[in-house]
């Protein structure tokens, strides 16, 4: 597997969002721990379950844009129809 840098123009906001998550995450061990209402955290929870929901998806998507393309390269349409395929499905990950 390749070490070296790789990143896209959505790491940044990938890594905004799971900080937040993060910021979130902790705030709501300390919800548990001051004994907070059941519904509050779970709505936090929830919260903090789609955002890193959403940073997995961009991150899986951005992968398909950029390192599947270089990849496989150019393509005949009728071989690239597999791979559109797949990027029209990934949509419901």
């Amino acid at each position: 597997m390749d070490n070296s840098a790789h990143t896209h123009t959505t790491h940044p906001d990938i890594v905004k969002r799971l900080k937040r998550a993060d910021g979130h995450l902790r705030s709501i061990v300390a919800m548990i721990e001051a004994g907070r209402p059941c519904l509050d955290i779970a709505q936090q929870l929830h919260a903090v379950e789609k955002a890193v929901a959403q940073a997995k998806k961009t991150l899986i998507h951005d992968h398909l844009d950029h390192c599947l393309e270089e990849a496989a390269g150019p393509l005949p349409a009728d071989r690239r129809r597999s791979i559109d395929e797949f990027r029209a499905i990934a949509k419901y990950l």
